[in-house]
């Protein structure tokens, strides 16, 4: 009886050292904690999440929440507890003051490694057949090549989504230019019109920005705006400048930043390129797959990059 009893324990101990070696370097049994994550409407920041949400649920043992949430309706997410993290946040000083100046329910986190540039555009091949074009000062000249049913006897500027950071119908107003702003409602839909306007040689003058997949597969020409200087965006009504480069910021709920452990750890080290987002974002506009198999892809291939983000 105690051979046998000393041949179970024995296999016992085998079975539990083979378990843990088939273990090494994947998540830990059970989730450590859930970290809720905003995700606005914009494929970029789709990126952002699916990347930081496969580290999360497979290498760090997190359950993980995300949340198809607008950008203010996300920073009111830190005041009601429904929002930990959001990991791609452009530029809104008033919201950063109201929660956390004011209210102190978030933090800033960090920069995300992504520089955002918005800007007005068109296709370059209108630049090439007008120059002047890309000057803001010319646009009047040729406002009737932008008319459309829905800008009536102005020219077009075509806007995305009007909750995005944006002061289009400001700029035209202050700026005296022969414009109507229609908005297409979503990136997808900008995404069509331009696509269009560069394959049927269609005139279009559009809100556009950096980091986007789409900037490597057709060629745009961006137009000069009065320059940016610091403060020329502040009064949002008077605005008549060019929007500003910003190095994109995560931000996290304080009460995340006290009780997230880990996983806050890793989202305030989180940092990768234009590139790397833009890579992420391809994979799920353009290549079939889901944000979870892009996200996996890229953890996959990127080892060195994430295993940098771990506490």
């Amino acid at each position: 009886m105690r051979s046998v009893m000393g041949r179970l324990g024995a296999l016992a101990i085998m079975a539990t050292f083979i378990v843990a070696c088939s273990n090494t370097g994947t998540a830990s049994a059970g989730p450590k904690g859930t970290v809720n994550i905003a995700v606005n409407p914009w494929v970029g920041y789709t990126a952002d999440a699916a990347v930081v949400a496969h580290v999360l649920r497979e290498k760090m043992g997190y359950q993980v929440n995300l949340k198809d949430l607008k950008e203010d309706v996300s920073w009111q997410g830190f005041e009601s507890g429904e929002v930990d993290v959001i990991l791609e946040d452009w530029g809104h000083p008033e919201l950063e003051k109201l929660y956390v100046e004011d209210k102190k329910v978030a933090m800033n986190a960090g920069e995300t490694g992504n520089v955002g540039i918005i800007g007005w555009y068109v296709p370059k091949w209108m630049a090439d057949e007008n120059p002047d074009i890309v000057d803001a000062t010319s646009l009047n000249k040729y406002a009737d090549l932008f008319q459309t049913s829905e800008s009536g006897d102005k020219g077009q500027f075509l806007g995305t989504d009007p909750s995005y950071v944006q002061y289009d119908e400001a700029l035209v107003k202050n700026l005296g230019l022969d414009f109507e702003v229609n908005f297409t409602g979503s990136e997808n839909a900008t995404v069509e019109a331009i696509k269009q306007a560069v394959a049927q040689k269609k005139p279009l003058l559009f809100y556009w920005w950096d980091p986007h997949w789409l900037n490597s597969q057709v060629e745009l020409a961006r137009v000069a705006l009065p320059a940016y200087t610091a403060g020329c965006d502040a009064d949002l009504e008077k605005v008549a400048c060019d929007y500003p480069e910003t190095p994109l910021i995560k931000f996290i709920s304080t009460k995340f930043n006290t009780s997230g452990g880990d996983a806050a750890t890793m989202i305030k080290k989180f940092a990768w390129t234009n590139a790397d987002q833009n890579a992420v974002a391809d994979l799920i506009t353009n290549q079939g797959m889901t944000p979870e198999q892009a996200g996996k892809k890229w953890v996959d291939e990127h080892e060195a990059v994430w295993k940098a983000w771990l506490p």
